[in-house]
């Protein structure tokens, strides 16, 4: 094969950020964070966005310095090597993206009943959310091209209609609804906080693409703090739009579908529906966006050791038992986990893989000529989140920390004995850029 032109530039590197970061993670959990941090749940996106802005300077050196298609995997295993420790993580991140993909689903569904008659049986939420992944299940195992290309166009429809939402929404907001009076206690603020992170775990995908920046030096760290940036105004303006729209009761009355709710006050049904359609679009490209890339890239790394040299859609058929496994424990955790502890069993996940991800970074700083205290603040703030996340769930709910305890402790055992029964090795993508 010749050499393929690397012709993605800022904007094209920015929007895959803000593509996988806007939509789907609000959709799902806005009103499950607004029943949290009531109306300083914009506060709590601030919060988040900032965590993960310093998050992406540990992204932006390390994807500059080894540009790969397998983004994360391939800094944890140039910090730490091969074994357990780079191969267990790997796995993590794979049950990550699966929590992820669940949360998804279930986001899908709850707009989804919306358009049934009043009254419709709850069976209907796991219907819809079990259709979906076997829709997308069948278009990655057939190699949808269409799909992909759609990727671009749905993006855009998402994020304009959240814009417009957001604008609108505030002429018409209520005063006491945004009250700092009402505000909750801090701890419930950063909670809150920390549930949220999920939505901005998309611009860690931007990394992934590096290979194919013509400048990724440059392109790259650019292209990962505008689009978080943007994604910060975007959350914030729809949060104060909802919260203006909504009391924090209605919210918690109509928490699956909040946003759609939150555009009835000043647009009537027919903005109900238009957000719901929003919805139900950016749930459905996240889906496949994520069984696509994140979830396969991760799959296919656990099960060889490295990504193949071309990596495609169809790469699925070289691991097609890996998208069934990975469907199937998407279904189970969307009809048998409640959307809370799949939210928290998430981000907690996630916030693991950047902890994990800075500390890689302590060991390399020197080859990215990055600044230590600025990994040192982003490896703080996502211990400090994780442990924020842990304290809540220790007196709201200690059956998800055993589950999450024993999903880690789970994910380093598989390694284990695959490691020891396959001999497979972790290989890094390629020469160091």
């Amino acid at each position: 094969m010749g050499q393929e032109t690397k012709s993605m530039g800022l904007w094209a590197a920015t929007s895959i950020g803000v593509g996988a970061m806007v939509g789907a993670g609000i959709f799902s959990i806005f009103g499950m964070a607004a029943e949290i941090s009531g109306n300083a749940v914009y506060v709590s996106f601030v919060i988040a966005g900032l965590v993960a802005l310093l998050s992406t300077y540990s992204y932006a050196k390390l994807g500059a310095r080894y540009p790969s298609a397998g983004g994360p995997v391939e800094f944890l295993v140039r910090g730490f090597g091969d074994g357990i420790l780079s191969g267990g993580l790997n796995v993590l991140l794979w049950v990550g993206y699966i929590f992820g993909l669940a949360l998804y689903a279930r986001g899908f569904s709850s707009y989804a009943v919306t358009f049934l008659p009043a009254g419709s049986g709850q069976a209907w939420d796991a219907v819809f959310a079990t259709g979906i992944i076997l829709v997308f299940t069948g278009v990655n195992f057939i190699g949808a091209k269409a799909v992909g290309k759609s990727e671009l166009f749905i993006v855009s429809i998402k994020v304009g209609i959240l814009i417009l939402f957001g604008l609108a929404g505030l002429f018409y907001v209520t005063p006491g609804n945004l009250a700092l009076s009402n505000f909750p206690a801090p701890s419930k603020i950063l909670y809150g906080a920390g549930m949220v992170f999920l939505a901005y775990q998309g611009f860690g995908l931007i990394t992934n693409a590096a290979e194919d920046m013509e400048n990724p030096e440059k392109t790259l760290p650019r292209a990962l703090y505008l689009s978080v940036v943007m994604v910060i105004c975007i959350y914030v303006l729809v949060s104060l739009a909802v919260i203006g729209n909504l009391s924090i009761s209605e919210i918690g009355q109509s928490k699956d579908y909040a946003l759609a709710a939150a555009a009835k006050p000043f647009l009537g049904a027919a903005g109900f529906r238009i957000m719901a359609l929003a919805a139900l679009f950016s749930t459905a490209s996240a889906i496949n966006a994520s069984l696509y890339g994140g979830a396969n890239t991760c799959y296919i790394i656990a099960k060889e050791g490295e990504l193949p040299e071309f990596f495609e859609r169809k790469v699925w058929k070289r691991s097609t038992e890996g998208l069934f496994i990975t469907s199937g424990l998407v279904i189970l955790c969307a009809n048998f986990l409640n959307l809370e502890r799949i939210g928290m069993l998430a981000s907690a996940s996630l916030l693991l893989i950047y902890i994990a991800v800075n500390a890689v970074h302590l060991h390399l700083y020197k080859e990215t000529r990055a600044k230590p205290i600025l990994i040192w603040a982003s490896l703080l703030s996502s211990a400090g989140f994780f442990a924020v996340l842990v304290y809540y769930e220790l007196g709201h709910s200690p059956g998800t920390l055993v589950l999450l305890a024993g999903i880690i402790a789970g994910c380093f055992i598989v390694e284990g004995v695959y490691r020891k029964f396959s001999k497979r090795i972790l290989k890094p993508r390629g020469p160091a850029s």
